[in-house]
């Protein structure tokens, strides 16, 4: 028999100590899970299905995007080494935070596209690496997710305003904000009544406006005069149709509309001549991009100038349906009015090319930045060139897709960062100290602009521009240069002299602005 005897039992006291270790272990468990990173990382949580919040490390996002959020934390990375612990003898160097506030998701409705989100985040990167590059302070550059359609910003505002308030490392701005719709709006205000600088790389949207929020590109009305100059130099028989999307919430195809019809609603008769659709970014409101009414209207109408009012991501689908059924005899060219950031490159792919010559149209963007400034450098601004030689390196390093420069996103998701980096530097250089989101705000404002020269200017890829005051012009940029771009360029016969280029708020006569 191995047991001669009962086993014992157990008495209060031994229960006692099985209760303490059983307690110990669950505290110890809860301890442990509690303050390990969730399933989105550190600085972030799950909502709705994705990840939001703050945070300058990698984390899941698009699988094509992986590899340049991880550059990105690794710079991160490398900046916080060179306070905390730098190596050899060299000199401990302080840095501050940026926080690029967007998705990094994507789907068929989401507010950027993939392609969108890489070259912002490339454009974003390459101004990081050439600020580290300089002396002065470092910067940081963190992810702020805030969803797919950008509805989760108000986690994300709490903890950057959160952020402001560190004294070693502070936030001294946002840049992102890649849309103009009612969450964009309300998240913007917000910023502002938290007194965070914030700039909108890529809004146009003319009632965008707050306090703290600058605007790097033109807005829908500097954009519409731009269109208006290559109107008169290019006059055709004033038969128009105004196509607008119609999907609510969408505060950037709203106002450009209202830009459209008080710009031109007169000349073209565009209170009887217009028709409308829904676009396909956003939630669902019915099937979208329906253009068999615009196609129908053009055709009866004999209209030879289309002014869009809506998305990029929408005019493929409207060119493929004019080219297939649009083939009434119309008497001339069509063009196509549109604004935006660059040419989105659906818009020059073969397929667009092939309808657009079918359709016997054009197009013709306002645009914020122009894709032959890569192949002309000359033509290009003065501060063009640092960006396009770090952009190249990112490039060759990271999948970016086909024409990754003509959307304009990386040139001026660059200026965004820059924009708040020269402030920083500006103003650490007066203080001596790292500065606070109030005196990034206030150098922000110093510009001033005399002619061909101009104090306190940003020098980005998108030009030399600036903000000439406190609320002057509600933080747009002035002197930002308004390319317009033919795509298929049309040929004629005499016309020798390039349309001069429109500067907001200086219009087109030389030496209005710097160079």
């Amino acid at each position: 028999m191995m047991f001669n005897h009962p086993p014992k039992e157990w008495g209060p006291l031994e229960w006692l100590v099985a209760a303490v270790v059983v307690i110990a272990l669950v505290v110890g468990l809860v301890t442990w899970n509690s303050s390990r990173p969730g399933p989105c990382g550190d600085g972030l949580e799950e909502i709705a299905g994705e990840c939001v919040g703050v945070t300058d490390h990698a984390f899941d996002a698009d699988e094509r995007t992986e590899s340049l959020i991880e550059a990105v934390a690794d710079e991160n990375a490398r900046v916080r080494q060179d306070w905390e612990n730098p190596s050899g003898d060299r000199a401990r160097i302080p840095y501050v935070r940026v926080a690029l506030m967007m998705p990094f998701t994507s789907n068929a409705s989401s507010a950027m596209t993939g392609d969108m989100i890489r070259r912002a985040l490339a454009g974003a990167l390459a101004a990081q690496l050439e600020a580290n590059s300089a002396s002065g302070p470092h910067y940081q550059l963190l992810f702020a997710p805030d969803g797919k359609h950008l509805s989760e910003w108000k986690p994300v505002v709490d903890r950057l305003a959160e952020m402001t308030r560190d004294k070693e490392a502070p936030l001294v701005g946002v840049t992102g904000i890649p849309s103009s719709t009612t969450e964009t709006r309300e998240a913007v205000a917000e910023l502002t009544r938290r007194g965070i600088p914030t700039v909108g790389p890529v809004i146009t949207a003319a009632s965008m406006n707050s306090r703290y929020f600058f605007k790097t590109s033109p807005n829908n009305e500097e954009f519409a005069k731009a269109l208006s100059r290559y109107l008169d130099r290019y006059p055709q028989e004033e038969r128009g149709l105004l196509l607008w999307d119609s999907r609510e919430g969408d505060v950037y195809s709203q106002n450009l509309r209202a830009v459209f019809d008080r710009q031109f609603g007169k000349t073209y008769d565009l209170k009887n001549h217009n028709s409308h659709y829904i676009g396909s970014s956003g939630d669902d409101q019915g099937i979208p991009q329906r253009f068999a009414d615009a196609v129908a209207r053009i055709c009866r109408d004999k209209a030879d100038t289309v002014f869009f009012a809506g998305r990029d991501q929408d005019l493929p689908a409207f060119i493929k349906r004019l080219a297939n059924e649009g083939g009434c005899d119309r008497g001339g060219k069509l063009r196509i009015l549109k604004i935006g950031i660059g040419l989105e490159p659906t818009l020059t792919s073969a397929d667009t090319e092939r309808s657009l010559r079918r359709a016997d149209a054009t197009i013709v963007d306002a645009s914020a930045y122009d894709p032959s400034w890569e192949e002309t450098p000359g033509d290009a601004p003065s501060g063009f060139s640092p960006f396009h030689a770090r952009f190249k390196d990112i490039e060759s390093e990271h999948e970016l897709g086909d024409k990754a420069l003509e959307d304009g996103y990386a040139a001026m998701y660059y200026d965004g960062f820059a924009l708040l980096a020269s402030a920083v530097d500006r103003a650490y250089s007066e203080i001596n100290a790292l500065p606070s989101t109030k005196d990034v705000y206030s150098t922000l404002t110093f510009s001033t602009i005399n002619g061909g020269t101009c104090t306190g200017c940003l020098v980005g890829a998108g030009g030399t521009y600036g903000f000439t005051g406190p609320g002057e012009n509600n933080q747009w940029a002035v002197c930002k240069p308004v390319p317009v771009i033919e795509f298929p360029p049309v040929a004629r016969s005499g016309d020798k002299e390039k349309l001069p280029l429109y500067r907001t708020y200086r219009g087109d006569k030389a030496k209005s602005c710097p160079s």
